[in-house]
């Protein structure tokens, strides 16, 4: 028998109810399946459209009862949804002709009136029983929120997310969805009066298959696995005089946070997007601020164990560079025979033994421009808000470097890139003598082709593995860094092998 778990909410209202379905949907998405139980008029539409209208971010969306079409699709949300009602349905045997049997793959399903097909129903679901509550006034209503199966952790997390709103004040607040990462956080704006806050849904990370080295790829390349890591490099930063956002309450041992919103002016602008010159430059001076500090190895995190930043070594390194033979090169048609695929890790053991050897500090791992935000009303280098930070680990000075300027998502002209690494240069030498330029040319041309590479072959995992085909428009730019990377003398080797082995990705 599977496992459930159910727990009880008083709604005095529609807002409540709204509240409710908002923060449902910040742990749910596609492949679970919601059913919606009532007398007629109790409220299940009007859950249902709660739910779609905050997916959509758009409170005026239209949203009919599927009472006479039985089905209603939403496409074009950040995950799909299929909206059903099963009232008119008089046999199971009708729902393979309206698409519900099976439910279709990808999308997050809503079932009013599920009573009347039960079998057809999946055991792994959530189950909202809504009631009339007189008592608590004319409009009020109680939902009972049952998991069942693998759908029991998620209702049991959703009691843990409404006790942690309720302890911090913000119950009552009103939710706007935050567009997500490629990651499995989520967010949503949190609105109390004139005051804005995040909320951040940050789950413990899922073990994944254990083939890197007897490790999970998370783990073997140290990619944070709760919101541990996350509050301690915030609080790290902000010990630095960089604008990390502001812990306002957490809920560590859950992974549930209330932080500072810096908004969402970027360093970036046009379309199609393109750097804005200022703010890179105040971007670069950043890292020139913060990659010139001696810092710590090891940060405090209150409340439990300290954070022991893990350091970016070869094998994180090697594994990483595996996904482009992993998952691009299949894609273009060109696997690596086994004699191919040792030369290539032998190319990049020997290479990577530069990086490896040079200075550590933190390496942020994803400084790029979703996620730095323009500040205006402070000054210097505070005027980039940095997000983001979880994956920090200790590696050499060039990558962030690298990350800020071959943004992978927007294009920087190649004379953008050339200016901004001189003015990074140009800090580090103001402040150190002995900076050595031409060797940090150097490892940034390593790690410039070392991340690029990664990324080749982490688009083509999200677009095969993850269904997300959008990642692919970017696999162009990626490769023009990679290019531009190549270029440098020391990776003339590296550059000749690419050249016979490598393909260029689909225009």
């Amino acid at each position: 028998m599977n496992a459930s778990t159910t727990f009880s909410v008083a709604l005095v209202n529609e807002t409540a109810t709204a509240e409710l379905m908002a923060d449902l949907a910040l742990l749910v998405g596609a492949g679970d399946v919601i059913t919606l139980s009532a007398d007629l008029g109790a409220g299940k539409t009007a859950a249902a459209r709660a739910m779609i209208r905050y997916l959509a971010g758009d409170e005026t969306l239209e949203v009919p009862s599927p009472t006479f079409t039985l089905v209603q699709g939403y496409e074009h949300l950040p995950v799909p949804v299929l909206h059903a009602d099963l009232y008119r349905v008089e046999d199971e045997g009708e729902l393979e002709e309206i698409g519900l049997s099976p439910l279709p793959e990808g999308t997050l399903a809503l079932i009013e009136w599920p009573e009347r097909a039960p079998s057809a129903l999946p055991a792994d679901r959530i189950d909202i029983a809504l009631t009339h509550r007189p008592a608590l006034g004319s409009t009020a209503r109680a939902a009972d929120i049952t998991g069942h199966g693998k759908a029991a952790a998620i209702v049991a997390r959703l009691k843990a997310l409404r006790e942690f709103l309720d302890a911090a004040g913000y119950m009552e607040a009103t939710r706007r969805r935050m567009a997500g990462d490629a990651s499995t956080r989520s967010y949503a704006r949190l609105i109390r009066d004139d005051e804005i806050v995040i909320l951040m849904n940050s789950p413990q990370r899922p073990d994944g298959a254990a083939i890197y080295n007897g490790k999970s790829y998370s783990a073997a390349v140290h990619l944070a696995e709760n919101v541990k890591p996350f509050v301690a490099i915030d609080e790290g930063l902000r010990a630095q005089g960089i604008s990390a956002p502001v812990i306002h309450r957490s809920d560590l041992d859950h992974g549930f946070l209330i932080t500072e919103d810096f908004g969402s002016e970027g360093v970036i602008e046009g379309d199609p997007p393109r750097p804005i010159a200022e703010r890179y430059e105040a971007a670069t001076d950043l890292l020139a601020a913060l990659l010139g500090k001696t810092l710590p190895e090891t940060l405090p995190l209150a409340g439990t164990t300290d954070h022991a930043i893990p350091v970016f070594d070869t094998d994180a390194l090697l594994i990483e560079i595996g996904l482009m033979p992993e998952w691009y090169l299949p894609d273009r048609g060109a696997e690596l025979s086994d004699e191919k695929r040792a030369e290539f890790f032998a190319m990049w053991r020997e290479l990577l033994q530069r990086p490896i050897a040079a200075p550590k500090t933190w390496v942020l791992r994803d400084y790029h421009s979703p996620n730095l935000i323009w500040l205006e009303g402070r000054a210097g280098i505070a005027r980039v808000g940095v997000i983001d930070f979880q994956d920090t680990v200790l590696g050499p000075k060039s990558y962030d470097v690298v990350s800020l300027l071959q943004d992978a998502r927007i294009d920087v002209p190649e004379s953008l890139e050339l200016t901004l690494l001189s003015r990074y240069i140009k800090a580090r030498r103001t402040d150190d003598a002995s900076f050595d330029a031409a060797g940090f040319a150097e490892l940034y041309a390593i790690m410039s082709a070392q991340r690029n590479t990664r990324l080749l072959g982490t688009f083509a995992r999200l677009n095969r593995r993850d269904g997300k085909p959008h990642y692919l428009r970017h696999q162009p730019r990626i490769w023009t860094y990679l290019n531009r990377s190549l270029a440098h003398p020391s990776l003339a080797h590296l550059r000749d092998w690419y050249l016979a082995n490598v393909p260029p990705p689909k225009a």
